[in-house]
């Protein structure tokens, strides 16, 4: 089982965890709405400089 440590407490829990049993604290995950934006734009970025390079 790989293991993370709690930034709060310092305990070492499961990588997997969202909040720590100990002290739950909470911590951050991407969401989805978030990806789905940066994937666009990286998409749009990568459109605008091939659209550039052959115009």
């Amino acid at each position: 089982m790989k293991t993370k440590e709690c930034p709060s407490c310092a305990m070492d829990i499961d990588e997997r965890a969202k909040v720590c049993p100990v002290c739950q604290y909470e911590f951050a995950g991407t969401s989805s709405g978030m990806r789905i934006a940066v994937i666009l734009l990286a998409v749009l970025l990568l459109l605008l400089s091939l659209f550039s390079w052959w115009g």
